[in-house]
């Protein structure tokens, strides 16, 4: 049951990781609001869409953070699968492969950390106080964050994949309800 879970979690947050980095843009496209006729003119972000960038860019920032984490708990489940005769050899090796890319883009994610800190053009909420100021972060966020995704070079992909191969390859038993 523990493992089941815990592979659950893996594969979440590795999908959130993936998905949040990979849908990160800095220039997005708004509709209308039913009850807004006039649409923003044509290129033109508003404060709204810059604040849901920027919550995009922190909360892929906050699963940046938790990745030591991640893969100390991906690492013990395949040390606890090996201890029962599975063969981990290829989810291992995408882990190895994922940690030392994660080893290499620690730097850049520190560098990010100052962004994050002083949140230029927004208030504690997130909200735009300078409009300017504010798409000047979220371009040098998403600037660091895209570095961090060149410098993981797909390896969380790979793991993914890897994991689902081993869940396919090793499925849990059924369990009898018990009277």
């Amino acid at each position: 049951m523990m493992m089941k879970i815990f592979f659950k979690k893996t594969m979440l947050l590795a999908l959130v990781a993936a998905l949040g980095l990979g849908s990160l843009s800095v220039i997005g496209v708004s509709a209308a609001g039913s009850n807004d006729p006039t649409p923003p003119p044509q290129g033109e972000m508003t404060d709204e869409r810059i604040e849901q960038i920027w919550s995009k860019q922190l909360r892929a920032y906050e699963v940046l953070g938790k990745t030591e984490e991640f893969i100390g708990k991906t690492r013990q489940l395949l040390d606890h699968a090996a201890q029962k005769g599975k063969n981990v050899s290829a989810a291992q090796a995408a882990l190895d492969a994922f940690t030392d890319a994660a080893k290499d883009a620690k730097s850049i994610y520190a560098t990010a950390q100052p962004l994050v800190d002083s949140h230029t053009g927004f208030d504690t909420d997130g909200k735009v106080t300078d409009s300017e100021q504010a798409r000047a972060t979220i371009r040098a966020m998403g600037e660091k964050l895209k570095e961090i995704k060149d410098a993981m070079g797909g390896t969380g992909k790979t793991l993914r994949d890897a994991l689902r191969a081993f869940r396919e390859a090793n499925p849990r038993p059924e369990k009898t309800p018990t009277p």
